[in-house]
């Protein structure tokens, strides 16, 4: 009976010390429970700041072509139009090559080569690079030549260098774009500062231009070899159309092909504004100046003779503005309504 007694107290003695050997157990980090966050469905999200291509691997897009596009962290990147190598570098990118006036109107930050005029870049010193991401403008070369940088295309796929076209006019395109852009890089704060805060203030402005009496205007980009007048397809054109204004060129499309001052003086726009184009704006608003001054009906003209006849500066208006779009719409506001 003792011996039964014994080995009662025994059994308890070991099932306590099994106990506190559990509880002290669960109370050391090695030896607790799964938590939640070890399961899939319950992880918490990526930083903005990782995003879901620098940290997250493959990023596969829509181009502006339709064509489908991947691309995987890239580091050896080469934009061909200076508004593309500046909207790269917004959303946290750095570039091996870019067009020349990547360097001359935007001042890229990056150490980048330089891979030939935008109107006809270089294939060869775009390869030369070894880029593993190649940005394209998928309109015309511009500046009168009819080269497109879409005959590039099947070359640098064939050398397995993976490219993507877009077409910028508007700003919902840059804003399509840059986001496209920091999805790659996984920096969604940069989209927040060069991107949808500049999307808010742009609102605002359109906000406070709706109901207004809409004045008539006339947009006209002059270089040394003549004057074009623009439409409301146009980057500016879309901007003016966006606070409300009546485009002229809209209304009497002849003048996109056959500019004429007299055509100018029977419309007597409210508004006249001037985009110089070339590197000398003297040189650009020249012809403009002595036909005008050649014209004594010139200065009937109600935008004349109200001080409303306007040049615009290229930086906000002939090239593309990116994270200061809302400046450009800000300064054409306060033309029209100030």
């Amino acid at each position: 009976m003792e011996t039964i007694r014994r080995d009662v107290r025994m059994l308890f003695a070991g099932l306590a010390v099994a106990a506190l050997l559990v509880l002290g157990c669960a109370a050391l980090p090695g030896c607790s429970a799964p938590s939640e966050a070890a399961h899939p469905g319950s992880q918490s999200q990526p930083s903005k700041q990782g995003g879901k291509g620098a940290q997250g691997g493959p990023v596969t897009f829509t181009d502006d072509t339709g064509a489908e596009v991947t691309v995987d962290n890239p580091k050896r990147v080469v934009a061909c139009m200076g508004s593309l190598a500046n909207a790269w570098e917004l959303a946290g990118g750095t570039l091996v090559g870019a067009s020349d006036d990547a360097f001359e109107s935007y001042s890229i930050k990056s150490d980048a080569a330089k891979v030939g005029d935008f109107s006809a870049p270089n294939l060869e010193s775009i390869i030369a690079l070894k880029p593993d991401f190649v940005i394209m403008t998928s309109g015309s070369g511009g500046r009168g030549h009819d080269s497109s940088q879409a005959d590039l295309k099947q070359s640098l796929e064939a050398s397995g260098i993976p490219v993507a076209y877009f077409n910028v006019t508007k700003f919902d395109d840059y804003l399509r774009m840059l986001r496209t852009f920091c999805n790659i890089t996984g920096r969604d704060d940069l989209y927040e500062q060069n991107g949808q805060k500049v999307a808010d203030k742009i609102a605002k402005i359109k906000e406070a231009a709706a109901g207004k009496d809409a004045p008539s205007v006339l947009v006209m980009t002059t270089f040394s070899g003549g004057t074009r007048v623009q439409n409301s397809s146009t980057m500016t054109g879309a901007m003016l159309a966006d606070l409300g204004v009546r485009n002229l060129a809209d209304e009497n499309p002849s003048l996109l092909k056959d500019f004429s001052l007299e055509s100018v003086i029977e419309l007597d726009p409210d508004f006249i504004f001037v985009i110089p184009m070339g590197n000398d704006d003297a040189a650009a608003l020249k012809n403009l100046k002595e036909a005008t001054e050649a014209n004594p009906a010139w200065s009937t003209l109600s935008a004349v003779k109200n001080d409303h006849y306007i040049t615009l500066d290229k930086e906000l208006f002939l090239y593309k503005p990116n994270e200061r779009w809302a400046e450009s719409y800000q300064t054409l506001f306060d033309h029209l309504y100030k």
